[in-house]
């Protein structure tokens, strides 16, 4: 039976949580003899799980005698990780100085006044996670979003939010 973690991560969730961790312990395996093999053996395992809760360090930490503090250094020090599960939608509102300037703030605002998250968090339902970021490359068009891969640009009215986000329910 898959707890509400397995249900929520982007991962190929057709395969039971053993066979996941089957899967890790296979690839860290065919790593044996290898060096520096931490943020290796992290990479598989957020592809596999779709994040690194707690258990997967320690899975990993007893699996490979990376002792578990180090693992979990890792994993909060570089961006490419989390350590929570995020949702089927992902949402980057700017807050880089253009879009800080032109209201990137309310933007922010209003889209977690609307979901009832959060920057970081991720929607009870699992639909959407809400993150900050410091440019998206679109300083002329500011304030900006981007949901998934699409653009949302020149944010100046936040009431428009709401129905943006409408789109990605359905």
């Amino acid at each position: 039976m898959q707890n509400d973690d397995d249900r929520n991560c982007n991962c190929n969730c057709d395969i039971t949580e053993d066979s996941r961790y089957a899967v890790l312990k296979e690839y860290i395996d065919s790593l044996h003899g290898a060096r520096d093999i931490g943020v290796l053996v992290l990479q598989k395992a957020q592809s596999i799980f779709g994040y690194l809760p707690l258990e997967v360090h320690k899975f990993i930490s007893e699996n490979t005698g990376i002792p578990i503090a180090e693992l979990y250094g890792v994993s909060t020090f570089y961006s490419q990780f989390t350590l929570k599960p995020k949702g089927k939608h992902h949402i980057a509102v700017c807050l880089g100085t253009a879009c800080y300037v032109k209201g990137g703030k309310k933007v922010a605002d209003k889209v977690a006044e609307t979901l009832h998250i959060e920057i970081g968090d991720t929607t009870p339902d699992g639909l959407f996670t809400l993150d900050s970021t410091r440019c998206l490359g679109c300083c002329g068009l500011s304030p900006v979003m981007m949901i998934d891969n699409d653009i949302y640009a020149k944010l100046d009215d936040v009431e428009t939010i709401p129905a943006i986000l409408d789109k990605y329910r359905e």
